[in-house]
């Protein structure tokens, strides 16, 4: 579903109905049942209740496809002891033709993560630092962590920079940023800053906005992107949008031959964004804006925004002709009224190749885990 305020004109709404006196929070919570539904083992996920309340007076126009509405999502646990088991749809892939794809990905990948830049304790861009931690600016074509090819990575340079309580290196990782994106990067320097910070990130305290360029003018001004996401069988390991269809393929699938990791249940997603400006990037049609990722999932943004027809400008991976299914999984007919039309992704694609991803982690906040001191950082976007 993708919520938010409009700056252009539009139709004026049907009336409302009158609020209900014992649903007091119904404005505040923003549900998938509009689009979509999914389960778990532990029952229904009650995602937008969980992830954050949010005041719907601030985004009160809804948007979704009308072919989106009526779909519904399967879950793919093969232990379930009661209903109907769902009927899978016929696969596109065979096991071994997604193990195949797999392997050949991740060598991709590998050989990826050796190209990342090395760069010296000196050129650090630390933001703050004291005893138990540090915060830096990490440019993009960097590793965060080096992986198990001990590539060039902005940990090692902390650790040869700082060190950190325990002598190790991986024991100052507290969260992490993809290869292609630049921004604010927090590594812990005690093993109790590690601890609390762990405690921080998994408890969702920790308030991190980014800015990005994306493709076309986005319409409304500010809103919500609520779509679940998951592996995508058809791209590993890659992430697409939920689908109905997608999670019955999966039925098919053995994990004994495919792996877990593919056939993971649909993860709940929430994105906010709001509109910095609508630009011009070689004489074509991008915004610059903020975004919030509430859930933070695996590569959450950049399917977000592809789903929503705004690819992320310089994104080789969910943009036009990346590696991953087009349009965050979804058809070109699924796509919102307004979003940029396939032509301009494509010439924006060849007009910036070979430029980094036009995605910055610009701020950070949190709580000082040891001083408990409220701590925020900003840091401009170099695009």
């Amino acid at each position: 579903m993708v919520q938010g305020k409009s700056s252009l004109p539009s139709p004026s709404p049907s009336p409302s109905p009158p609020p209900t006196p014992s649903t007091s929070h119904s404005r505040h919570i923003i549900s998938l049942n509009a689009m979509f539904s999914f389960t778990t083992p532990a029952g229904i996920i009650m995602a937008a209740a969980a992830l954050s309340f949010i005041d719907m007076r601030q985004h009160p126009t809804a948007f979704a496809p009308p072919s989106w509405h009526s779909r519904r999502m399967v879950h793919c646990d093969r232990h379930r002891s009661r209903g109907t088991a769902a009927i899978p749809t016929e696969l596109c892939l065979s096991s071994s033709d997604i193990q195949a794809k797999l392997r050949a990905q991740m060598a991709k990948l590998q050989e990826r993560d050796r190209s990342s830049r090395d760069i010296s304790p000196d050129e650090l861009d630390v933001i703050y630092e004291d005893e138990h931690l540090a915060v830096i600016n990490k440019p993009s074509g960097v590793l965060t962590v080096p992986g198990k090819e001990g590539n060039p990575s902005l940990n090692k340079v902390a650790f040869c920079r700082f060190g950190c309580e325990s002598n190790r290196m991986d024991k100052m990782v507290v969260h992490r940023l993809g290869m292609d994106t630049s921004g604010l990067v927090v590594f812990a320097r005690t093993n109790a800053a590690l601890r609390d910070l762990n405690a921080l990130f998994r408890t969702r305290k920790v308030t991190r906005k980014y800015e990005a360029l994306v493709c076309g003018h986005v319409m409304n001004d500010s809103g919500v992107i609520d779509l679940p996401i998951m592996r995508d069988y058809e791209c590993p390991p890659y992430m697409r949008v939920s689908t109905a269809e997608h999670q019955r393929a999966l039925l098919g699938l053995d994990p004994g031959e495919v792996g877990k990791k593919i056939l993971e249940s649909p993860k709940e997603s929430l994105t906010m964004y709001e509109v910095i400006s609508r630009e011009e990037l070689d004489g074509r049609d991008v915004t610059r804006m903020t975004l919030t990722s509430v859930s933070g999932r695996t590569h959450q943004l950049n399917v977000h925004c592809a789903a929503i027809g705004h690819p992320i400008v310089g994104d080789a991976v969910y943009g036009y002709g990346g590696e991953a299914a087009s349009n965050g999984g979804l058809d070109e007919s699924e796509l919102p009224d307004g979003c940029a039309s396939e032509e301009l992704r494509r010439e924006i694609s060849v007009a910036v190749a070979g430029r980094s991803m036009c995605v910055h982690a610009k701020s950070i906040s949190f709580e000082h885990p040891i001083t408990k001191e409220d701590l925020s950082f900003d840091c401009p976007a170099p695009f």
